[in-house]
């Protein structure tokens, strides 16, 4: 008798974890789709932020197949934890190439990872950048989200840049935030990081 009860407890329990199993997935494709609008979304903004001249934004096989190879041979460069998440075409109405738009990070800012898109014009000057990911300390390292910071990236053409503490920035530097060098030196750092996929596997 005690058998037969438990062997029913324990049916009753696996369809109940069936079925959940079946609700909680069909939530998930459910919600997927939505999610994954909204971050199209949100990063198109961002991409529209860095190149607003920009009438799409699109891929190819050979800027994705790019990426892990341009990602190995940054691990050779001097710009710390660095990475190229993902490589897009900036183009106009009708098609034509207008420069690009790259999403980098660094694992070394003072709060963790700082993500960024940085756009990047054809000529290789930098039309803009944007935050897509910081979560350092507020009045400090979240200043570099601040035009005042943000903005000297903005027609700079070198190769790579380095951050300086002078407050008087040459056409290769980058003016620290003041109480925030680890913040400021790990943006640029992801800036070069897109800098140098632009410089070494677009421009060819």
């Amino acid at each position: 008798m005690k058998s037969g009860g438990f062997m029913k407890d324990a049916l009753i329990l696996f369809v109940i974890t069936l079925a959940s199993g079946f609700l909680l997935g069909g939530a998930y494709q459910i919600t997927k789709a939505p999610i994954e609008k909204a971050t199209l979304a949100a990063n198109i903004e961002a991409y529209k932020a860095v190149f607003p001249e920009a009438a799409d934004f699109k891929s190819d096989d050979k800027m994705k197949a790019a990426i892990e190879t341009c990602n190995t041979e940054l691990l050779t460069q001097n710009f710390g934890n660095v990475g190229v998440n993902n490589a897009l075409q900036a183009v106009d109405g009708s098609g034509t190439l207008l420069g690009y738009v790259i999403t980098s990070h660094s694992d070394d800012s003072y709060g963790g990872t700082v993500e960024l898109s940085v756009g990047i014009k054809a000529d290789g000057s930098i039309s803009g950048i944007e935050f897509l990911a910081i979560s350092d300390t507020p009045g400090l390292g979240l200043k570099a989200k601040e035009p005042a910071f943000k903005d000297q990236y903005n027609g700079k053409s070198a190769e790579s840049l380095t951050v300086t503490k002078s407050g008087n920035a040459g056409d290769a530097e980058i003016n620290a935030i003041s109480g925030a060098t680890i913040t400021s030196s790990a943006t640029t750092n992801a800036v070069n990081a897109a800098l140098y996929y632009v410089h070494h596997y677009m421009n060819q």
